[in-house]
């Protein structure tokens, strides 16, 4: 579904993601881990066909992300960080919107908007206009449009940010369902959300991917808090070392 090969986006003689490659296949929850900065977002928009690559490729459900992005699109859900709502709608409003846009059809239009809704714990707030909602809410909301038109691949962005415990562990639990039927891209910095939602993890750290693994295998050897430390660790002292020479 995810494939990923030497993909690089620069910045003048600064690489924000450097021939970073790992792959995502059908079913799979996969955890893009890494520390703030790490490059996940920007890796995430080059996926979601929001920014091109400077070089590499990048294929999601069977396109290419540079010469086939109108399909690309029509294929994924992007919850980004920040969720893109219109706040003089109605949440309600603003879900039937996006689903018009989606290629939802009309007539199944109304039993969408209402299933999605209850997935994502927002019909309280279906007639409260996007702009008045917290951010718990606002995420659930984008949460909603992203998974409104059934897409193959769901990729989000930190979906977490900014939820009480107690919505984290519904939204916690909503992505691991989700992942019977798509793929699921998951970027976060938070460790306990890769081990409690994931079955596969991507580390990058400083624009480059140091560690791709199944989480049950990793689980045979050492926890992912070491495997964690230990592949950012090694990745400064490359960095370091390249420097020096």
């Amino acid at each position: 579904m995810i494939e990923v090969k030497n993909l690089c986006k620069s910045y003048g003689e600064y690489a924000a993601v450097n021939d970073v490659s790992f792959t995502a296949q059908k079913g799979q929850i996969v955890g893009f881990l890494g520390p703030n900065g790490a490059g996940k977002t920007t890796t995430i928009r080059m996926l979601s066909t929001y920014l091109p690559p400077s070089s590499g490729t990048a294929i999601v459900a069977g396109f290419d992300v540079l010469r086939e992005a109108d399909q690309v699109r029509k294929r994924i859900g992007y919850l980004p960080e920040n969720p893109p709502l219109y706040g003089e709608m109605t949440v309600r409003e603003y879900l039937k919107f996006v689903g018009e846009i989606k290629g939802v059809p009309r007539a199944k239009l109304p039993e969408k908007i209402d299933e999605v809704m209850e997935r994502c714990f927002v019909s309280d707030v279906r007639n409260k206009l996007c702009q008045h909602l917290s951010r718990g809410y606002r995420q659930r909301v984008g949460l909603a449009q992203a998974i409104i038109h059934e897409p193959e691949v769901i990729i989000l962005d930190e979906p977490t940010s900014g939820l009480d415990p107690k919505q984290i562990i519904e939204i916690r639990q909503l992505i691991k369902s989700l992942g019977k039927d798509h793929t699921v891209l998951l970027s976060t910095h938070i460790l306990p959300e890769v081990s409690m939602v994931c079955n596969k993890v991507v580390i990058i750290s400083r624009g480059r991917v140091v560690m791709e693994s199944m989480l049950a295998d990793l689980a045979r050897e050492k926890s992912l808090e070491q495997v964690f430390l230990e592949s950012v660790s090694r990745e400064e002292v490359v960095d370091a070392a390249a420097c020096v020479n």
